[in-house]
Parts: C-alpha cells; sequence; structure tokens
C-alpha cells in the first residue's frame, strides 16, 4: 500500500461527485475509460438502508427523517489500494466502478480518472446547477420602491 493517502478534502469531493451522479453514469464513464485492474472484493454490492436523520431549522435538535435505500461496495486492488463506495439507490454497477475508481484515484491513474471520469460527472453536475438556477431566476419578483417625489 502506499505510503501518501490522497487529501481527505479531495476524496471527500470525489466520493460527493460519484455518490451525487444520476444512475448509471459513473459506470458509463468508468467503462469508457476502458481500464480494468485486478482487485479483490472486500464487500461486493450489496443493497440496504440507512436512517436518515432531519434537524429542525438546520440547527435544532436532530430527528429520524426515515430510511432510504442505499448501495455500498469495497475493493481492494491488486496493488493494495482500497476503494469504498456508497450511493443512494439500487445501483451495484455504479457502486463497483466507484469504488474501483475511489481506489484507483490513490494510484498512478489519478490524472486519467480525474480527466476521463471526474471532469465529466463535475461538468455534468455544474450544468444540471446551472439549469436549475435559471430556472429558479425566471420565477424571481423583483420589487422595488418607487421615489414619490416628496423630498
Amino acid at each position: 500500500m502506499k505510503d501518501t493517502q490522497p487529501d481527505t478534502d479531495d476524496r471527500r469531493t470525489w466520493m460527493s461527485l460519484m455518490a451525487k451522479a444520476p444512475q448509471g453514469r459513473v459506470a458509463a464513464c468508468f467503462d469508457a475509460v476502458g481500464v480494468q485492474p485486478a482487485f479483490s472484493w472486500l464487500r461486493r454490492p450489496e443493497i440496504g438502508s440507512v436512517m436518515v436523520q432531519g434537524r429542525a431549522g438546520g440547527t435544532g435538535a436532530a430527528f429520524n427523517l426515515g430510511e432510504i435505500t442505499v448501495t455500498r461496495c469495497a475493493v481492494r486492488l491488486a496493488t493494495g489500494e482500497v476503494g469504498h463506495a456508497y450511493l443512494q439507490g439500487r445501483r451495484k454497477q455504479d457502486a463497483e466502478a466507484a469504488a474501483l475508481i475511489d481506489a484507483l484515484m490513490q494510484t498512478d491513474s489519478a490524472p486519467q480518472m480525474r480527466a476521463a471520469v471526474l471532469g465529466p460527472l463535475r461538468e455534468e453536475r455544474d450544468a444540471a446547477r446551472a439549469t436549475r438556477a435559471a430556472k429558479a431566476a425566471a420565477t424571481k419578483v423583483d420589487f422595488f420602491t418607487m421615489v414619490r417625489g416628496e423630498d
């Protein structure tokens, strides 16, 4: 296993990016790269549920909001790097691909994964955010006060 580990913030960013990608996109981007590293399963993709908590007003006491379905997976590359994935929904192929990408991001393949997988996912996320912001901006009501000339 490598002595250097990825920066926690960087890893959090790419894990979040893959977790929030639309269904099938992580696996499709990974398949397009054409890399199939030798790996062993630590945990095969499995579907379960987790309790989601909320907070009243965002800062109040925590309460159980409900359960969501998640798919989790863990792999170990032949070179020793370990990759994990937790994705919302029933997405076994995406979870496997995300775990492999997480492990590969800890190797010399990181630049290739960043360019071929994470870059397109980031661009798609940013485009979706811009579209959503544009829709919200179209409904914005601009109130203004007119000067009445009583000065």
